[in-house]
């Protein structure tokens, strides 16, 4: 019951995390059974419709919810602690992002239980996606199990907006944040401006779908191109959601295991907003075989290489915050260091890409997927890797097992490279993507045998993560406040894992990297900025789950046309909001006296 009701944002965090990480190994699995029907050319080890529906959901599964929730688990854990706040902004409305996430997610993937699992990408293209070619529920999941997963996004995204602004401790001023809260600020704002996109999208298509609309519907008068705007507006921006704050990640790690600042703190910062501000200009060069003409492809072809400059930037700082330092090579510090040269590989590619002419070549085949999967595995998977690895004793109060780690890192970043370093070279020779099966002697077979290598790699190196952290558990909570004694932001000031209420006192920040300065002047905590006294927290409540169930249920009696039922998930939900605005919850106040002495 104490997790089904909580509203601290610790514990919001675990539930993130272990919710991304089973949807995680969904969508690994489904990956894998790609990979096991390509292997070899005719291969019959799945039906071709089985195969669309794997696509789909991988793609689906991965981004949505296995890569946010995951990154969400990591804002939830450490953004309040590195700004010296008790909780975030508004804890109710946390509790409720996760569990609209959470039961969103789970509608998407009952999809395989029925039998009819959407089968149109994870795009979702119209007018495959729509009625005329797709008679089945299938799509109806995806883009109702998707919405009611982007309000949790949404809300987080607000929430963190508004921690980050008015709950950072006093001294903290905004160039004095540690990168990550940077990072994640910046993330915020991408969220806040891109998610209404895909939920415009998703409702229209739901009304084509349910209700014989035609936004999409070229018989009736509709546009296809429309969909791929509307979801590129959203997709593009969402591509950076995901991989700024795995950049902010790896500025944390670098800078701790370098036992050095991080280089260039303001230029950081500046490359973060300019990347966030440029990724609204790119979303076309996902478009360029569309035919929107030479004048929007070569704009958009520039504003996408342009995008390279503030992340050339970030790359050089991590570089040069890593020169002169004294390096320790732990498993967070060997995945951020793996990081840097995949990510710059991924990048790479996508100048390739920028590029229209060369686009209408490369687009469609598996240079795009390898691209895209160097970007967003061998970026932002490693960047989560290195900030669980990294944060896990500051969550948890214990250690994981470094030799386990290792094995892990070497495993997962062998298999990696093994899978997608040659689909480049598939998708240069005519590869096309999203295709069943192929002939053989076309060059293909081969590769396809060694990436479907790298998959099973990747997978082991999942399995000993998981290992690891069985085996951590059997362990005692004894991590020190500071785990890896180079701690350098607020969150390594206070025990692992932290009390309820986060700081028994609000610490003074007197300057950036605001423990390693009291730490160097030889204190052993912070400075607070005010008097101990009664802290102030927020009541658990059950409503938030309550609310996510009503939600859940409307979507099926939308999907099945059963409106009483659609009516009642609805009443659920707005009941639970009635209570919610009715009755004042004033919380409850904890004493730090009767905490010392328990």
């Amino acid at each position: 019951m104490d997790w089904l009701t909580t509203v601290d944002h610790k514990k919001i965090g675990i539930l993130y995390l272990l919710a991304g990480f089973i949807f995680f190994i969904v969508g690994g699995l489904e990956a894998i059974l790609i990979r096991i029907q390509l292997m070899k050319p005719m291969n019959d080890f799945v039906a071709a419709d089985t195969f669309n529906e794997l696509i789909t959901m991988h793609g689906t599964t991965m981004i949505f919810l296995a890569a946010m929730p995951m990154l969400f688990a990591l804002m939830n854990a450490v953004v309040p602690l590195q700004i010296g706040a008790r909780d975030v902004a508004f804890p109710f409305l946390n509790a409720l992002g996760f569990w609209t996430f959470f039961f969103g997610g789970v509608l998407l993937n009952i999809s395989w239980f029925v039998g009819e699992v959407p089968d149109a990408g994870w795009t979702s293209y119209v007018p495959l996606a729509g009625p005329t070619f797709n008679g089945t529920h299938g799509v109806d999941y995806y883009v109702i199990g998707l919405q009611i997963a982007g309000i949790g996004t949404l809300l987080g995204g607000i929430n963190f907006m508004a921690t980050i602004i008015n709950m950072r401790a006093p001294g903290m001023s905004f160039m004095r944040m540690p990168m990550f809260t940077w990072a994640i600020f910046v993330t915020s704002i991408l969220i806040v401006f891109a998610f209404p996109a895909l939920t415009v999208g998703l409702v229209a298509l739901m009304f084509d779908r349910l209700f014989q609309a035609n936004f999409f519907e070229t018989g009736s008068g509709g546009n296809t191109v429309l969909w791929e705007h509307v979801f590129w507006i959203f997709g593009h921006p969402e591509v950076y959601i995901l991989i700024l704050p795995a950049f902010g990640v790896i500025s944390e790690v670098v800078s701790t295991f370098s036992r050095k600042r991080l280089f260039g703190y303001s230029s950081m910062v500046f490359a973060l907003v300019l990347i966030a501000f440029l990724g609204f200009m790119v979303w076309a060069h996902h478009m360029f075989t569309t035919g929107l003409g030479p004048v929007a492809n070569a704009l958009f072809s520039i504003a996408t290489m342009l995008i390279a400059v503030p992340t050339g930037v970030k790359i050089f700082n991590w570089l040069f915050t890593l020169w002169g330092g004294s390096i320790k090579f732990t498993t967070a510090s060997l995945f951020a260091i793996g990081f840097i040269p995949t990510f710059v590989l991924g990048g790479v590619t996508g100048v390739m890409l920028a590029s229209a002419p060369a686009d209408y070549q490369y687009h469609d085949t598996y240079f795009v997927v390898a691209h895209f999967h160097y970007v967003i595995v061998g970026g932002l998977i490693l960047g989560i890797f290195a900030g669980l690895h990294y944060w896990w004793p500051k969550m948890f109060g214990r250690m994981l097992n470094e030799g386990l780690g290792k094995l892990t890192f070497w495993t997962f970043f062998i298999g990696f490279h093994l899978t997608f370093f040659v689909q480049h070279f598939l998708g240069l020779l005519g590869m096309p993507r999203r295709v069943w099966t192929y002939l053989p002697n076309q060059g293909f077979d081969t590769m396809n045998l060694i990436s479907s290598i790298g998959a099973f790699l990747m997978g082991i190196g999942t399995i000993v993560f998981v290992i690891n952290v069985i085996v951590t558990w059997a362990k005692p909570r004894n991590a020190e406040a500071d785990a890896w004694e180079d701690g350098r932001s607020l969150e390594w000031s206070i025990p692992s894992p932290p009390p309820e209420y986060n700081f028994k006192q609000l610490p003074l920040v007197r300057g950036s990297d605001a423990w390693w300065k009291e730490k160097r002047e030889g204190k052993t905590e912070m400075t607070p900025a005010e008097p101990l006294g009664p802290i102030h927290m927020p009541s658990p409540s059950i409503l938030p789950f309550i609310m996510s169930v009503g939600l859940f249920v409307a979507g099926f009696g939308f999907m099945y046309h059963i409106y009483w039922l659609a009516g009642l998930g609805i009443l659920i939900t707005f009941a639970c909001m009635f209570l919610r605005s009715v009755f004042d919850d004033h919380g409850f106040h904890i004493d730090p006296e009767e905490e010392v002495h328990a």
